[in-house]
């Protein structure tokens, strides 16, 4: 498939085809099994042939089928080994690559929206695309004034298509259970949903990428392109090079992977705290580890398409309820979740089962350093999911506000990347440098009477001296 199917009709039916395929496949694993084959090797062969189903059809169709793959690529590290693996590869694909557009079609968008004398703007213009993502795809060309650029070209129809395959890809949401065991994945696709008219504003994306730009521009550690020009459908940012991280996933060192953690982590939480907006598409491909002789390894940040706008930074009920909860303070806890509505007032819960629950998943925030590990993933995602235990139980109860949605899921995505990477990260380093509330504030009269008694001690040693 060279272009992006626009009908709504074809696109259904290509959708559709993701849970009657696996339908068909296990009719012909159960043939296969007949004939003698080991349900091991039956059972591998069936997910990988399912594995590369989603990818054509989720990566072909491009738009929000692809973007609902891209999300589904950043929790692989929730789900079983013996799922996962098979989905690994395929999924991982949609992070850097998908069909490109026909030369024409990029062409004809280019002279729509920068006019026919469109290739007076460059001195170079390489037709091959570099990148193709789930609304457009990028290429490399050199700009008018010698800079290296990247060209970011939206799919004619990219937003019809997303709408529609969201639509679609929600009702089907049951029937794509079995495809991705253990996930809720009706609300994921929601909030993609919800995000669609910002996904395809390039002007709200320029002016998110050139706020980080700006703040990050001296930064020793997280680099953001300029952005060159902008129009509708077109967006012309500074070239970066680099590594991918999804590379970095598959075969980087112990050091690049630490580095890249680390990185990963100061990004997601000092963003909102320097620009008022919180990133919120942290699957790999939207990172970069750069590397050069006098900075060492440095994180680079593309797509700003998708962000939270949070003009006070992250709320510090965060930084404050995990603090607390660190300290073992059930009942404050308790108290400030039903405050912002975590807890519902219909709802009465005992505090220390709270406190139970939320301790095992802020385990790497209670130490100076945490390896994150796929095991460790796996494991909190099936105390959450088991329907016979505690944590499960309890967490029918608990709620999300409207106002969180966004954050919780940018957050655990971002746990996710770190356990793919297998990163030691010193997450607490972090949070008492950028989460509000984190650090016990202290209160000005007390601190006023330290430094008065401070003062006196300085006088009468003073005094001993002379």
């Amino acid at each position: 498939m060279s272009d992006l199917p626009r009908k709504a009709v074809t696109r259904t039916a290509k959708l559709a085809a993701l849970p009657l395929g696996f339908a068909g496949r296990a009719t012909w694993g159960l043939g296969k099994r007949i004939g003698g084959k080991s349900a091991e090797i039956v059972g591998r062969e069936l997910q990988q042939r399912t594995a590369e189903q989603l990818f054509k059809v989720l990566g072909e169709l491009k738009g929000g089928a692809m973007k609902f793959g891209q999300a589904l690529s950043v929790f692989e590290s929730a789900l079983p080994e013996e799922i996962a693996g098979p989905y690994r590869a395929a999924l991982t694909k949609l992070q850097e690559a998908a069909p490109p557009m026909p030369t024409r079609t990029v062409h004809a968008v280019l002279a729509e929206r920068l006019g026919e004398d469109w290739r007076d703007l460059f001195l170079e213009f390489d037709d091959k695309p570099a990148a193709a993502a789930s609304i457009g795809q990028v290429h490399r060309a050199v700009w008018s004034d010698g800079r290296e650029v990247a060209v970011k070209v939206q799919y004619p129809g990219a937003g019809e298509a997303l709408l529609s395959d969201l639509n679609q890809l929600s009702r089907f949401a049951r029937l794509l259970g079995p495809l991705i065991p253990g996930m809720d994945i009706k609300p994921l696709i929601a909030e993609l949903r919800d995000r669609v008219s910002e996904e395809l504003d390039y002007a709200l994306e320029a002016q998110a990428q050139q706020t980080h730009a700006d703040e990050f521009a001296d930064d020793p550690d997280v680099v953001v392109p300029q952005v060159v020009h902008q129009s509708d459908q077109i967006l012309v940012t500074e070239w970066m090079d680099g590594t991918p991280l999804s590379e970095v996933i598959a075969d980087g060192t112990e050091e690049q992977r630490d580095r890249a953690g680390q990185l990963l982590a100061r990004f997601l939480f000092s963003g909102p705290t320097r620009t008022g907006l919180l990133h919120a598409d942290p699957h790999p491909g939207n990172f970069r580890l750069l590397f050069d002789e006098k900075a060492g390894y440095r994180l680079g940040v593309l797509d700003f398409g998708t962000v939270d706008r949070l003009p006070d930074g992250l709320p510090p009920t965060i930084g404050r309820s995990l603090r607390m909860t660190l300290e073992g303070e059930a009942d404050a806890v308790y108290d400030m979740l039903r405050e912002e509505g975590f807890v519902k007032e219909s709802v009465d819960l005992e505090p220390q089962a709270v406190l139970d629950y939320l301790l095992p998943i802020i385990e790497p925030m209670a130490v100076d350093e945490y390896t994150f590990t796929r095991a460790w993933m796996r494991k909190h995602a099936a105390r959450l999911a088991d329907v016979r235990s505690p944590a499960y139980q309890l967490g029918r109860y608990l709620n999300l506000p409207p106002a969180y949605l966004l954050i919780h899921r940018v957050t655990v995505s971002t746990i996710g990347v770190l356990c793919q990477l297998g990163a030691t990260v010193r997450m607490r380093d972090e949070l008492e440098e950028w989460l509000p509330g984190f650090v016990e504030e202290t209160e000005p009269e007390a601190a006023e009477e330290t430094e008065t008694a401070e003062e006196s001690e300085l006088a009468e040693d003073g005094g001993a001296a002379v």
